[in-house]
C-alpha cells in the first residue's frame, strides 16, 4: 500500500509550509468578497496564513493580505482572523 503524502500549503506571511489544517484559508470570489474559507470548499483566489496571532499582526502590519489580493481588506476580516485564532489555540 502506497503512503499518501500530504500536502503541503505556504504561509503567505512567515513563508512556513505547513499542513491545510494548521492554516487558515482567506478567500477573495468574484463578487471581489473577501472572507475566512473555513470549510475549505470556496471557490476564489486563496491565501494561507498560519494561525496563530503573530502571523495574522504581521499580516495586518505590513497589509500582505491587501497586496495578495489586491484590494483593501477590511479591519472586520481582520477581527474574524483573531477569533477564528482564539478558537483553535
Amino acid at each position: 500500500m502506497k503512503n499518501k503524502k500530504i500536502p503541503l500549503r505556504k504561509c503567505i506571511i512567515c513563508g512556513e509550509r505547513k499542513e491545510k489544517k494548521e492554516l487558515i484559508r482567506i478567500v477573495k470570489n468574484k463578487q471581489g468578497d473577501i472572507f475566512i474559507d473555513d470549510k475549505g470548499k470556496a471557490n476564489g483566489r486563496g491565501a494561507y496564513i498560519c494561525n496563530n496571532s503573530e502571523c495574522i499582526n504581521r499580516s495586518f502590519e505590513n497589509k500582505s493580505l491587501n497586496k495578495t489580493f489586491k484590494s483593501n481588506i477590511s479591519s472586520e476580516v481582520y477581527e474574524e482572523l483573531k477569533k477564528e485564532i482564539n478558537q483553535h489555540e
